[in-house]
């Protein structure tokens, strides 16, 4: 899907990039009067806590609920804000030039009927913490059948009253409030599964990750895809996607992110392939918040995204091939 070539290219861009947003976060951090000191003793006293007896894989495995009702406060602040596309959600406007094509081409490399202008009529997706659907409307654009889904009741309501507003979505895009767990526990959904699930920008929001690979499963049809992008866990991933964004930059409001949540590939991976999951491929995701736009990298040390397909009758078959994409770093 994503050539060699352009692969060499995003890396030879990289070093320019990254020394871009390196140089204007020094220049905010000398205007805000910032310590990287405190911040670092901030963050050793965090992973002291959360080594002592396990803490926070403990928390996450025993919660048996998706919903984390701070995150839930939290979001539910921001709920107007959603579309506002130079906002506090300015970064997952851009983020969809590579998360739309990243959902198409893989589902479209498992498709054998082609629908010209409507790549994915026919298929059924499901949009996990939709927030107020600036995923799921552009796959509604694409011909997908999308049900968004989101425990904050005022997110749901304003991405319906987003949506409303184009009739090209009427038929094709709804909402509604509820988690993951419940979509999952209605004895309807035996019949009506979907063909892919998304969770972009949600699983380091989540309570328990056990739970969510369980529900992804049961309402997935055999063979069905698992789209993530989340942020890996690393020294990188905290200097960047928490101090540098939240903190020195304002890409995202203070406390959106919480360190101890974020996952790394290899974690994903196994929890994923351990509930009936066979991960087909990851890819690091890079931002600049010099240009504000997003591009494809083989590092995974920050934002990554993850392509999984469910195991079972025909999923083999169903399974789409890696392509020409660049091999994936956990790095």
């Amino acid at each position: 899907m994503y050539s060699n070539t352009f692969g060499r290219l995003v890396l030879g861009l990289r070093s320019l990039k990254a020394a871009s947003s390196c140089a204007a976060t020094r220049r905010a951090a000398s205007r805000s009067g910032f310590s990287w000191a405190a911040v670092w003793r901030q963050r050793t006293l965090r992973q002291q806590r959360s080594a002592c007896a396990g803490m926070q894989q403990t928390s996450r495995s025993a919660s048996h609920t998706t919903v984390d009702p701070g995150e839930v406060k939290r979001f539910q602040l921001l709920a107007n804000k959603w579309w506002d596309e130079e906002g506090d959600f300015a970064a997952l406007h851009a983020m969809n030039d590579l998360r739309v094509p990243f959902v198409r081409d893989n589902l479209l490399n498992a498709q054998t009927e082609r629908h010209p202008g409507k790549p994915l009529a026919g298929l059924r997706i499901l949009d996990v913490g939709c927030g107020g659907g600036l995923l799921t409307e552009p796959l509604g654009r694409l011909g997908a059948t999308a049900l968004g889904i989101d425990p904050v009741e005022d997110s749901v309501r304003i991405a319906r009253q987003h949506s409303s507003h184009d009739p090209d979505l009427r038929d094709r895009v709804s909402y509604r409030a509820c988690t993951l767990e419940e979509l999952s526990g209605e004895e309807e959904q035996t019949e009506t599964r979907f063909d892919a699930v998304v969770a972009s920008e949600v699983v380091e929001h989540l309570a328990d990750l056990e739970t969510f690979a369980i529900c992804c499963g049961r309402v997935l049809k055999p063979g069905g895809s698992l789209f993530i992008t989340t942020i890996n866990k690393t020294n990188l991933s905290y200097a960047l996607a928490i101090v540098a964004a939240e903190y020195l930059l304002h890409i995202v409001p203070r406390g959106t992110h919480d360190w101890e949540k974020f996952v790394s590939p290899v974690e994903l991976e196994r929890l994923l392939e351990s509930n009936g999951f066979l991960v087909q491929s990851v890819q690091g995701m890079l931002y600049n918040p010099i240009s504000g736009a997003w591009s494809w990298t083989n590092s995974t040390a920050i934002n990554y995204a993850l392509h999984a397909v469910k195991q079972g009758d025909g999923a083999e078959d169903s399974s789409s091939p890696l392509g020409d994409q660049p091999e994936a770093t956990h790095g």
